[in-house]
Parts: structure tokens; sequence; C-alpha cells
């Protein structure tokens, strides 16, 4: 699985078009969000059609456990080859700023 810390992740947006996936529950993500979609890990697979396969796609959570079953179950299925784990999830986040 691809993982990915917080300063890759910002550099891989400034110079990429990169997609950013929220796989925590709504009332987390109405706390706090660095930008993405959200899209809970319940409903992932059933909304797996929305998610690109051409470009890089961040998974995120709070921690990163959630974020990386999403990518596990998703490339068992759907053969995804473009999922990247935000390692730490927001915790880490937090810690570096």
């Amino acid at each position: 699985m691809q993982q990915i810390n917080i300063e890759q992740l910002k550099n891989l947006q400034a110079n990429k078009e990169v997609m950013l996936i929220d796989v925590r529950e709504p009332f987390e993500h109405e706390v706090k969000n660095i930008g993405g979609t959200l899209i809970p890990l319940g409903d992932i697979m059933n909304r797996s059609s929305g998610i690109p396969k051409d470009k890089p796609v961040v998974l995120y959570c709070q921690k990163g456990i959630r974020s990386q079953i999403a990518i596990q179950r998703l490339e068992e299925k759907y053969g995804f080859t473009n999922l990247i784990n935000l390692q730490g999830g927001l915790e880490a986040v937090n810690k570096k700023f």
C-alpha cells in the first residue's frame, strides 16, 4: 500500500492534480477537514465509481486506519492502483501544525 505524509501530500498537490477522500463520518468531517470529499468508510464500495483511476487519490481518516481499510477493499475488489494512504491521518497533520 502506498503511503504519504503531510509534507509529501503538499508537494503532490503543488505538482499534480490529486483527489482527497475523507473516509470518516460526517460529524467528524464537519469538525475538521483538509478539503477532501467525504465518502465514509461504510459507503466507499457503493461510491467507488466516483473515484478516478487516472490520477493520485489520497484517502485519509483520523489515525490512518480506516483509510487503509478502504484502500485495501478498493484495491482487492476494483483493482485500483492509484490510491495513497495519508500516514497517521489527521492526527499526524495536527501534530505537524
